[in-house]
């Protein structure tokens, strides 16, 4: 039997929710039937959005699509302005203030505190310049990730982006394939660096060569989700730029026609990959979906990869100032945990425009790149005051800082991760020194076991969780390690289970220690955990109390809002109306 999100998705979904969508939000909040609510939740995805958690109710999340990370001139601007005017909650967030950005780990952008009523206002003002929330959340094609500087980067073997940009066009709002089973994650990239994170991803074309030729090698059936982490598999087939969009719409139409609807848990490729094996994945594609013979696997360039390796060499990310293949820099700023405030992205959209082309673009590890800035830029454009808080040029700790959206808006999340990830990383920076040849140290926090912080492939994955101590219930997190890509990916080891929030900064700190004291030579610290086994790491993990401080220990699940001087359910303002006043209680 189909799963009732497959029975409300026969219903109504696709490209006809936003007319539904439109009607709700002249009406009002009031207007979703109530009994109707997680039906209506469901389908708003497909137009990127996810209503907020309990005790936030009438306020929305919205996620805006930006292929390839690729936010082209005078889009920053908007995006801006939009934060400002209708992404500003009833209460502030501490660390970010009023209104903010939130650059996610598939380069595309989460506003907050989105009210029904301004939707049509906004859409119009997104589509506007170009820009659109299709099908960035839903069971469909989502954001396309790949190389953020692709077109542009001297590493690169195949521009990647008309290939990104052809299959953003060919496949959103595709009513062929506006209906998945789940969601369908693709990467492409065609540098030596590895930054389109495929193996991670449903879908994915990495650049390899083929009688002298280059192209793609496709893999298929990665992802982090749940406990069931899975790496992309090679499927022995390799095309040329101009097919990729074929294979593509293959790819997707067999998930589509062959993906599993009754289980959801089930309904992603990677499963249907353990089911059937890449030998009978590539036969039924040739078979039914692709109208011509696909070629074997060419050569690809994997053992060149660097990002998110842990290696230490090349690209671990794209901060830092960085010469394009015209002469021209592009300047990769890092945003901690990928918040960044409404009025600094006003700035940097001026900035961009000053001192750069104007376009931006947005990597897979939250931070944000200003491309086309002429070298006599650069020592000006280095030394505006923004740039003291985005720093291209910043701590390890600070630099390797990813978190997920956390308890303060997600009903997944188990503990509260964005302020937590600011603190911890701003106490390691003071309180901690790497070994001087580590420049990159990645510490990714997510608050459950989504994986939307991709906690798996870190140096230090951090997944939330609880525990008790001094005999009351605290937030904890499990700590893993080792983790990352390249050509040799492996997951975490998770090695220490439950320690209380308070206590993961000491256990860093001793870890760092313990590793600086034992390591051989020049080991990295990814090759220092791939060589010794999960009991003798835990014994160099150490949780421990410190100067540290976390005001967040409490159950911040529990709470309508986890910064809000009245925290508990009974506080919160919502819902309320398309000008933010409460409505009239029902009793």
């Amino acid at each position: 039997m189909p799963s009732k999100v497959e029975k409300w998705k026969d219903e109504v979904y696709g490209n006809e929710i936003r007319e539904h969508l439109m009607e709700f939000a002249e009406k009002g909040w009031d207007a979703i039937p109530e009994d109707e609510h997680d039906a209506w939740f469901e389908r708003f995805k497909w137009w990127g959005l996810y209503h907020q958690r309990s005790g936030q109710e009438s306020y929305f999340m919205m996620r805006i699509g930006t292929p390839n990370g690729v936010i082209k001139p005078g889009q920053l601007e908007v995006i801006g302005e939009i934060a400002k005017e209708y992404a500003t909650g009833p209460v502030d967030n501490p660390e970010f203030g009023e209104a903010y950005c939130d650059w996610t780990t598939r380069q595309s952008i989460q506003l907050h505190w989105i009210k029904l009523e301004d939707i049509p206002e906004i859409f119009e003002k997104l589509e506007a310049v170009g820009l659109g929330t299709q099908q960035a959340c839903g069971d469909s094609w989502r954001n396309i990730v790949g190389c953020p500087v692709a077109g542009k980067d001297k590493h690169e073997h195949v521009d990647a982006w008309p290939v990104a940009e052809d299959l953003h066009e060919t496949f959103k709002g595709n009513d062929d394939y506006s209906n998945l089973p789940r969601k369908w994650k693709v990467a492409i990239a065609g540098c030596d660096e590895g930054c389109g994170q495929g193996d991670i991803n449903d879908l994915a074309f990495e650049p390899a060569e083929k009688d002298g030729e280059l192209g793609f090698n496709v893999r298929i059936g990665g992802g982090l989700s749940r406990k069931e982490p899975r790496l992309a598999r090679e499927l022995d087939v390799w095309v040329p730029p101009e097919q990729a969009a074929d294979v593509a719409h293959g790819m997707s139409a067999l998930f589509r026609d062959y993906g599993d609807r009754e289980d959801r848990f089930n309904a992603r490729i990677k499963f249907l990959m353990d089911e059937w094996g890449p030998e009978k994945m590539r036969s039924v594609l040739q078979e039914e979906y692709v109208d011509f013979e696909l070629p074997t696997a060419g050569e690809d360039m994997r053992d060149q990869y660097s990002y998110n390796t842990g290696s230490q060499d090349g690209h671990n990310d794209h901060v830092g100032i960085h010469e394009q293949k015209d002469g021209n820099y592009y300047v990769g700023l890092n945003v901690l945990v990928g918040r960044m405030g409404a009025d600094d992205v006003l700035e940097l959209a001026e900035l961009a425009d000053e001192y750069g082309s104007g376009e931006v673009r947005l990597t897979q590890r939250q931070n944000i790149i200003v491309t086309d800035v002429p070298e006599e830029n650069l020592d000006e454009f280095t030394s505006e005051p923004l740039l003291e808080n985005y720093s291209p040029d910043p701590s390890p700790f600070m630099r390797g800082s990813i978190a997920c959206t956390g308890t303060e808006y997600c009903s997944l999340s188990i503990v509260e991760t964005k302020n937590r990830q600011v603190r911890y990383a701003r106490w390691l920076k003071d309180n901690v020194e790497l070994p001087e040849d580590h420049k990159d140290f990645h510490i990714h926090l997510s608050g459950c076991t989504a994986s939307c912080a991709q906690p798996q492939i870190a140096d230090v994955s951090l997944r939330g969780m609880k525990t008790r101590k001094d005999g009351e219930p605290v937030e904890a997190l499990d700590i893993g390690l080792g983790g990352g890509l390249g050509d040799d990916p492996r997951f975490a080891d998770w090695v220490e289970m439950r320690v209380p929030a308070d206590e993961v900064p000491g256990a860093i700190k001793n870890l760092v220690n313990n590793f600086k004291n034992a390591r051989e030579g020049g080991e990295t610290f990814r090759d220092f955990v791939a060589d010794r086994d999960e009991e003798t790491l835990a014994e160099m993990v150490e949780p421990e109390e410190t100067d540290y401080d976390d005001p967040y220990m409490h159950n911040t699940k529990m709470t309508w809002y986890p910064y809000a001087e009245d925290d508990d359910m009974q506080a919160s303002p919502a819902p309320t109306d398309g000008s933010g006043e409460p409505l009239p209680s029902d009793d």
